[in-house]
């Protein structure tokens, strides 16, 4: 019961979060902005699709670690914080607006990608909410694999060695 819940809000919140995207994503592009590298994006959409349909299937039924949900509960909060930081600049496309600066508050004082960090985290801990070490593994690796591609990408359409434009 307790991974039902977890997973209902985790994908609730994924759901809310690629609505939020599309609309910034929307009114950015009207604005002039150029989206930049999207041959990669399908396949990111998909690793992070079948992180949470693999959780759907394998943590029902398991037990849940209360440390470990309050690190991913954690997570969320510096998620809030780069999402209020770029505030409609948030995407998850590489959309690159002309002449605007780059976003140099909150998280982003501290990193040139404080998402990324936090994406790559919650990849690994919400499958170790559950136990699923093997699993956290894997996905930890194939993330990191897309990451690389995407900060690379990211970097490039911005013209410099680190960015904070999108997510």
């Amino acid at each position: 019961m307790e991974a039902l819940l977890i997973l209902s809000l985790v994908t609730a919140q994924r759901l809310s979060e690629l609505v939020l995207s599309n609309y910034n994503t929307t009114r950015l592009l009207s604005q002039g902005a150029q989206e930049a590298a999207a041959e990669h994006y399908p396949y990111m959409v998909a690793l992070h699709a079948l992180w949470l349909a693999g959780l759907w299937w394998l943590a029902p039924g398991r037990p849940v670690s209360l440390v470990l949900l309050v690190v991913y509960v954690l997570l969320q909060v510096l998620r809030g914080w780069v999402l209020a930081s770029l505030g409609r600049r948030w995407t998850t496309r590489i959309i690159v607006l002309p002449h605007a600066s780059l976003v140099q508050r909150g998280p982003y004082r501290f990193l040139s990608h404080p998402n990324y960090v936090v994406v790559a985290a919650e990849i690994a801990v919400l499958p170790l909410v559950f136990g699923l070490v093997g699993y956290a593994l894997v996905f930890s690796v194939l993330n990191a694999i897309m990451l690389y591609v995407r900060i690379r990408a990211e970097n490039a359409a911005l013209g410099i060695g680190t960015c904070s434009v999108s997510t």
